[in-house]
């Protein structure tokens, strides 16, 4: 069972840490979880997308980049995150917290739909 991850491609504190919490969620869980950037291109993520048990958008911000590629390419989030709406502020370039990627982690892993 494979569920795709769609993070944030901002360089905001919030973008960051929506790739570094997929990025650890795929070292603590390996072959479940399969994180990709939303910089990708529409196609690449129809393709890698397929085949996908659920695909997770986890948005750093309100402004939803990933959601919106994710739309361009046709699909749409089986589950959708955004950091800022779990508590965490964004703060322009400031370093990412190691307990706010727990906090975007355990939001995936406490998802109705994520098997833990």
């Amino acid at each position: 069972m494979t569920y795709v991850l769609v993070t944030c491609s901002g360089i905001s504190n919030t973008g960051k840490l929506t790739t570094q919490a997929g990025v650890l969620l795929m070292q603590r869980k390996p072959g479940m979880f399969l994180c990709m950037n939303c910089k990708q291109s529409a196609e690449s993520l129809r393709i890698d997308t397929e085949g996908a048990e659920r695909v997770i958008v986890l948005d750093g911000c309100t402004d939803c980049c990933a959601t919106k590629k994710l739309s361009a390419a046709g699909l749409s989030a089986d589950v959708h995150i955004i950091a800022t709406e779990l508590g965490i502020e964004k703060n322009g370039m400031a370093d990412v917290k190691y307990d706010e990627i727990e906090t975007v982690i355990q939001a995936v892993m406490n998802h109705g739909s994520i098997i833990s």
